[in-house]
């Protein structure tokens, strides 16, 4: 059986016209995407305004882990929303229930969460929480970080397409290196690395603080900037770092939590203790709701009553969804099968590198991966290019992808996280015969 099934050439006349009904009425400032118009979802797959299907790589943007319109979701979901939309800051029981299933699969050390509505919101509102506790204002971040695009998240971030044009940031902001490894940040060799980039943080900040550290706040692995991953030891070794300093420290799980890298958190794999988890995407499976994650004691030391909020934060219909994926997840073993098919993705992606003259690097985890294209493999010139060119072409062979990184040349492999072996292989022939046909 074949998943994939593109019978009209991309875009399809159907597509075509909601395509340009939408340029016309809505300013497109979106990524560069594959030119066809969804119509549904089911699983890893969907299926655009043609009749076409496709094989799904992006997951809505990292969103759909537990896969598009999984039934359990849109029943939970259609009965809370037959009841009542939105209540504030009032308690209702969904909101009550999803609290409770949230600290539940949470790690041991975190017993408090609060809902909010976007990764953004819960970003700005970590930052909130790390200088009220300390009563300082400096936030320690990082080269190719990505938190929000609001001018409070955008000034943690360290891309330039996220403030141009912005004006002055938020004060307070010191950016310090990420290990970029295929490009590294400080022209470090690997044999002899020793994790370089680790040892400049103490300059770097000497360098910009004015002694009123607040905070950092990390990624597990650079999302936005390309899939970039951390060698093994690092992170811990940054956590280490920011004990000694006596300041909290956020992780930003947006993009890597609830399953993506094989584990429910990805903080989890080399045992971290982050004060704040930020949860975005995949807690609500398509359904936009975001959370904290935290200590209580932390929280109650720094805001009091009525200083934390968002209007549609903790809405029943969200957090009926927030339920009803954890539930998914535990029953369905999501995080067993990230980790299986994962296994499938790792070993055929690593190929690649030297089967094409365009593949400079494959790096990941679990099923979140970054296939980075260059037009060179000894100048790594990257190949934004080639990038756009192999949208197109898997699209007209039934496989969606997306483009990330600093340069827009890392094609985004993260398929919803019920993708099945099937799917996988198939998709990844796909890939397979359209990079050969770069050029």
């Amino acid at each position: 059986m074949r998943y994939a099934n593109v019978q009209t050439a991309i875009p399809g006349p159907n597509s075509e016209k909601a395509l340009e009904l939408w340029k016309t009425y809505e300013a497109d400032k979106t990524g560069y995407q594959a030119q066809v118009a969804i119509e549904s979802g089911k699983g890893a797959m969907l299926y655009d305004v043609d009749g076409n299907a496709f094989i799904d790589w992006t997951s809505g943007v990292l969103v759909t882990n537990i896969g598009h319109c999984h039934p359990a979701l849109v029943e939970a979901v259609r009965e809370a929303s037959g009841k009542i939309l939105n209540v504030y800051e009032y308690c209702n029981p969904y909101r009550a229930n999803a609290a409770k299933d949230l600290v539940d699969a949470a790690p041991k050390h975190l017993d408090s969460c609060f809902f909010l509505t976007t990764g953004s919101e819960a970003t700005d509102a970590a930052a909130r929480i790390m200088k009220r506790f300390t009563n300082n204002y400096e936030i320690v971040s990082f080269f190719g970080g990505f938190h929000g695009r609001t001018l409070s998240t955008a000034s943690l971030g360290g891309l330039k397409k996220t403030k141009k044009g912005m004006g002055p940031m938020v004060p307070g902001g010191i950016r310090v290196p990420y290990p970029y490894c295929y490009r590294c940040p400080v022209a470090a060799k690997k044999e002899t690395c020793n994790m370089l980039c680790l040892s400049l943080l103490d300059d770097i900040v000497q360098a910009n603080s004015s002694d009123a550290l607040a905070g950092l706040i990390v990624e597990p692995y650079l999302g936005t900037a390309g899939f970039v991953f951390p060698p093994s030891g690092y992170l811990p070794m940054l956590e280490k770092w920011v004990r000694e300093k006596k300041i909290p420290y956020t992780i930003d799980e947006v993009q890597s939590s609830y399953g993506r890298t094989g584990v429910m958190w990805a903080s989890s794999r080399e045992g971290l203790t982050p004060d704040i988890i930020t949860i975005g995407k995949g807690i609500g499976s398509g359904v936009s709701v975001s959370a904290l994650l935290m200590q209580k004691q932390m929280i109650d030391k720094a805001l009091g009553k009525g200083e934390l909020g968002s209007t549609y934060g903790g809405n029943p219909v969200s957090c009926a969804a927030v339920s009803a994926v954890l539930k998914v997840i535990r029953e369905e073993k999501i995080l067993k099968n990230a980790q299986t098919i994962g296994e499938i993705f790792r070993t055929r992606l690593a190929k690649l590198v030297d089967a094409s003259p365009y593949v400079g690097d494959v790096r990941g985890i679990g099923l979140v991966y970054g296939i980075e294209l260059v037009e060179d493999k000894k100048t790594k010139e990257p190949a934004p290019r080639l990038t756009s060119q192999l949208i197109d072409l898997c699209a007209q062979k039934g496989l969606l992808i997306g483009s990330v990184g600093v340069f827009g040349n890392v094609v985004r492999v993260a398929p919803p996280l019920v993708i099945n072996e099937a799917q996988a292989n198939e998709s990844i022939d796909i890939m397979e015969s359209c990079i050969k046909l770069l050029k």
